[in-house]
């Protein structure tokens, strides 16, 4: 019995070793930055695509035109902690896409200009960093000649923050850095706090994740172990210590953006911060805005100069009256009442209720006080609101929260975070008499998590091209409950749910089903650059002379034909100009080109087949000679606030101004003024989109309702499986913002007048 008892106790220390080591993930292999397959694309193939510019440029009369070159600056990687697990195959995911992947794609899959990596920075241990900076850098070192690279990539990451209110929710940034030298790069990306955060520091112990990788069926579970154990090495840096001096190996963390423009004034290197998913109400508290990043040092004018206004998360750019919640005079949210426009989610969470308690036979009066209640509930629990109704089923909501009359909104649409409520938003803090202003330009990417930049060129494989399987994977993988609220039974009464005091956290919080209907493929940014070589690309993105698209590479030019002191020369999208005379404006717009099957002779010729498939699903962009026709061209004029107490819905024309076009392929100019300017005596900003024909998109319908007579959604046919769920949209371009100032007819000088106005702005 002895003997019995210590070879069992032996076997117990054994197996609770090979637990332990499999939680330390000392069974798995790490990822690694990959190996990049591809050289630089041909010269004569990169010079052909600036041929094709130039030839559309004059045939719409643009005088000395610049290079337009197509970027994505919003690219994940498996470094980040949720690609990371959604690549997992026990959660129907596709295996490990390290940066060498994104150079591929962007190099040969959708033979991008220029690209950035944006990995979540809560996730990236100081050995990822060090492999993502030599990965970007042997990507730019295969780009060929230094002043005609065939593919220009920027290193970055994302400062990804989440608040449980609109207090304390500042969203989701992008930092870009301009140069790869040592003397370029931080020691180490600078994380978020908030929810994000919190879900990264609480993994699971190191029995109960060696129990999972050993039990789970699935290899990468080993590595996700190393992952873990890797990222509990990592100590918090010193929050009271100057960056510069912090050592390489901690997690250094900046609670709000003020905060993380202080540590990048620290290293006092050169950037740019740019906001994104600031509609996205899969995790934007109801009721959040920008006023409270217009504020003191929450907004530096340097650096937040762009602003994603399109994304695989939808659109972020038209803002609405309605609102998800409303606050009473003692700051508690209360559920509004529907309007023909919109359903707000709580009010739906009400109705839900109320049905399943008439089903289950109680009195009207009793549902009817139960559906009070839930609105209640509902509106105080903020994102989690739908978990005040238990046992819900996703087409149970209908189109709650979404906007009706967008298209390819974002989800659960905060009109409170728009690009138009930002121009049009004022702070008097400071000075009555000058508020100060948000300026930015616009530009759109694709956020995508699979490494695969710039994936709008083609609307195919939804599960690989958009975030649609991000969301929930597998119902039989053991990290389920790692992106899902637990499963419950329906019940005819609501609880009270505070996600503050909740063991769920992160995904689980979050309405994933429904958000998988309304991921999208992604945009582009597109710069008009001097040349296509680094410095050339992060000058036009400084002066934010660029525009965003839908995923398609439609041309773009929108300028000011008669600025003050410009000696006969226009003024581009993203300038500035103060004058007293009506302004006068041009647009010119060129479709893309219609995409062939397939991929081109150059990626055949550069990738092993097994490449093309594993990354470009083989597919890749291939574009006849037929461009595309423009449809339309749209004028969107925004004057902001002279008063806290203007209404916005009176200061955003959208759209002020409708052109059509002959639909050529050669493409549309439309030339244009503002007669009412001069006579309002106030600044005046204008932007202009450009439209294409309707064409299939991915989750193009969103949860693709079915409507009653009376216009209300009775029926969502939300997107899951493999199919594409393809429906009809207008792929469009968003130019960046021309920014006029009223300057009096007393001022002289235009140029002292427009700083004179600008230093007031800031």
């Amino acid at each position: 019995m002895v003997r019995l008892g210590l070879a069992l106790l032996a076997i117990a220390v054994v197996a609770l070793g090979v637990v332990y080591g499999a939680g330390s993930g000392w069974f798995g292999s790490q990822d690694g930055p990959g190996t990049i397959v591809g050289a630089a694309v041909p010269a004569e193939v990169v010079a052909a695509r600036a041929a094709a510019v130039e030839r559309a440029a004059d045939g719409v009369g643009v005088p000395r035109p610049k290079q337009i070159l197509f970027g994505d600056f919003h690219v994940h990687t498996t470094i980040s902690f949720d690609a990371f697990l959604t690549s997992l195959p026990s959660m129907g995911g596709e295996g490990a896409h390290p940066p060498a992947d994104a150079c591929d794609f962007a190099r040969y899959c959708s033979a991008l200009d220029f690209w950035s990596i944006n990995d979540h920075a809560e996730g990236i241990s100081p050995q990822a960093w060090s492999e993502t900076v030599a990965s970007i850098r042997q990507c730019n070192e295969l780009a060929g000649d230094d002043g005609n690279p065939d593919l220009v990539s920027f290193l970055g990451w994302e400062w990804t923050q989440v608040g449980i209110s609109p207090d304390d929710h500042y969203g989701h940034k992008n930092v870009v850095l301009p140069g790869l030298a040592d003397d370029e790069i931080p020691a180490r990306p600078i994380a978020a706090g908030g929810q994000t955060l919190a879900v990264q520091e609480s993994p699971p112990g190191v029995i109960p994740r060696g129990l999972m990788a050993l039990a789970g069926g699935d290899s990468r579970l080993h590595t996700l172990a190393g992952y873990f154990a890797e990222r509990e090495k990592t100590p918090r840096c010193d929050a009271d210590a100057n960056t510069r001096d912090l050592p390489a190996d901690c997690l250094e963390v900046a609670e709000t953006p003020a905060d993380l423009f202080r540590k990048l004034d620290e290293w006092g290197l050169d950037s740019i911060v740019i906001p994104h998913g600031t509609t996205w109400g899969f995790y934007t508290p109801p009721g959040s805005t920008w006023a409270k990043q217009l504020a003191g040092d929450m907004h530096d004018e340097d650096r937040q100069t762009l602003l994603e206004v399109y994304s695989g998360h939808g659109d972020s750019e038209p803002y609405r009256e309605w609102r998800a919640v409303r606050f009473d005079d003692d700051g508690n949210p209360y559920c509004p009442e529907p309007s023909e426009a919109y359903l707000p989610s709580c009010w739906r969470a009400g109705e839900i209720i109320e049905e399943r308690c008439l089903d289950e036979g109680e009195s009207e009066a009793i549902c009817t006080a139960r559906a009070a209640e839930t609105r209640r509930l509902a509106a105080a629990a903020g994102a989690a609101g739908h978990l005040v109704v238990m046992g819900e089923d996703a087409a149970e909501w209908l189109d709650a929260g979404q906007c009706r009359d967008c298209d390819q909104p974002a989800f659960n649409y905060r009109p409170g975070g728009s690009a138009q409520y930002l121009l049009a938003l004022g702070n008097f803090d400071e000075d009555p008499g000058n508020p100060r202003r948000f300026r930015m330009g616009f530009m759109s990417s694709s956020d995508n998590h699979y490494a695969r930049p710039g994936t709008g060129y083609k609307e195919l494989f939804r599960r690989g091209n958009t975030e649609s399987s991000a969301i929930g994977g597998n119902s039989e993988s053991p990290l389920r409950d790692f992106l899902r609220a637990p499963a419950e039974e329906p019940s005819a009464e609501p609880r009270d749910f505070d996600p503050a005091n909740s063991d769920m956290m992160g995904f689980q919080l979050l309405e994933g089903e429904r958000q998988a209907s309304y991921f999208m493929t992604g945009g582009l940014i597109a710069t008009h650059a001097n040349g296509r070589d680094r410095a050339s690309i992060w000058d036009a993105v400084k002066r934010r002379e660029v525009y965003g698209t839908s995923g398609p590479r439609i041309l773009l030019w929108f300028d000011l034909l008669n600025p003050p002191g410009s000696r006969g020369g226009a003024l581009p999208m993203g300038g500035e100009a103060a004058m007293d005379d009506a302004p006068i404006f041009q647009a010119r717009a060129v479709g893309s080109f219609e995409q062939l099957p397939g991929c081109p002779d150059v990626t055949l010729g550069a990738l092993p087949p097994d490449s093309i498939e594993r990354l470009c699903k083989g597919e890749c962009y291939h574009p006849s000679d037929q461009r595309r026709p423009i449809t339309r061209i749209e004028v969107v004029r925004v004057r902001p606030q002279t008063r806290p107490d203007e209404d916005m819905s009176y200061l955003i024309d959208d759209p002020w101004k409708t052109f059509p076009c002959d639909e050529s392929p050669d493409g549309c100019v439309v030339t244009f003024t503002d007669p009412e300017f001069a006579g309002q005596h106030r600044d005046t900003v204008y932007y202009v989109r450009a439209y294409e024909p309707p064409a299939p998109a991915i989750n193009g319908a969103g949860v693709n309702c079915t409507f009653d007579d009376d216009g209300r959604c009775v029926e969502a046919n939300l997107c899951s499986g493999s199919g594409d769920c393809l429906a009809e949209h207008e792929p469009r371009a968003w130019s960046s913002p021309i920014f006029v100032d009223y300057a009096s007819p007393e001022v002289d000088d235009a140029e002292t007048a427009l700083a004179q106005h600008s230093g007031a702005m800031r």
